[in-house]
C-alpha cells in the first residue's frame, strides 16, 4: 500500500509539472502525451502513466536542446562546421541530461563545441572550479577567457586540448581540439554569447 501511495504521489507530481508546460501553448505530441498520462492515471494504470509522462518529458528536453543549438557558434573564417545535433538522455542513462554539439573543420584541424544541462556532471565540475588543484591534478589549469573562468588543459606537442567552462551553475560548454592551437580553441570560445546563455530561463 505504501509504495502504491508513493507511486501515485510521483504520478501527481510529474503530472503537475508537464501540464503547466502544455498551457504554455505547445498542443503538439506533448500534450497528447500528458492527456493520455491523465487518463491512465484517473483509470489507476500507474504504470503506464509514468511511461508517458517519461515520454513527454523527453519531447521537452528535446525542444529545450533544440533551443540550445544556437548557441553553438557559426564558424570561424577559413573553418567549416557540420550541422548541429542534440540529444537527451533519460534519467536511466547517465542520470539523464541534455547535449548539444556542433563540429567544426579547417584542414585535418577539428573542434567540437558541446554545451551540456541538466546533467549531475555538473556537480563534479562545479567541484573543479571551487578548486583549482582539481584542476592541476588532471592537467587543466585555471584561467578566464573574456569574463568566464575555465578550465584548459592543452599538449603543444600534440596540439591537442579541450577547455571547460560553467555557464550559471547549469550549462557545460566543452571544446575540444585536435591538430590546432591553443588559440584557436579560445577564440571559439570567446565566440559563444554567454551572456545570453546566463539568461536564459
Amino acid at each position: 500500500m505504501f509504495s502504491l501511495y508513493i507511486n501515485k504521489l510521483m504520478v501527481t507530481g510529474l503530472f503537475l509539472v508537464l501540464i503547466a508546460f502544455s498551457f504554455s501553448g505547445h498542443a503538439d505530441d506533448i500534450e497528447d502525451s500528458i492527456t493520455e498520462a491523465l487518463q491512465y492515471y484517473k483509470s489507476s494504470e500507474y504504470k503506464d502513466a509514468v511511461e508517458s509522462l517519461n515520454y513527454a518529458s523527453q519531447l521537452i528536453q528535446q525542444k529545450k536542446g533544440k533551443g540550445l543549438e544556437s548557441f553553438l557558434p557559426e564558424p570561424l573564417k577559413g573553418w567549416s562546421a557540420q550541422k548541429a545535433s542534440s540529444q537527451a538522455a533519460g534519467a536511466a542513462m547517465f542520470g539523464g541530461g541534455i547535449t548539444v554539439e556542433r563540429k567544426y573543420t579547417k584542414d585535418s584541424s577539428t573542434i567540437s563545441i558541446s554545451i551540456i544541462t541538466d546533467s549531475p556532471v555538473m556537480q563534479g565540475m562545479m567541484m573543479m572550479f571551487s578548486n583549482p588543484m582539481f584542476a592541476a591534478s588532471d592537467g587543466g589549469k585555471l584561467e578566464r577567457i573574456g569574463r568566464q573562468k575555465a578550465i584548459v588543459k592543452f599538449t603543444p606537442n600534440s596540439q591537442q586540448g579541450e577547455i571547460k567552462i560553467v555557464v550559471a551553475n547549469r550549462y557545460l560548454v566543452q571544446i575540444e581540439g585536435r591538430a590546432v592551437s591553443e588559440e584557436e580553441m579560445k577564440e571559439y570560445a570567446k565566440a559563444i554569447d554567454f551572456k545570453k546563455l546566463k539568461s536564459l530561463d
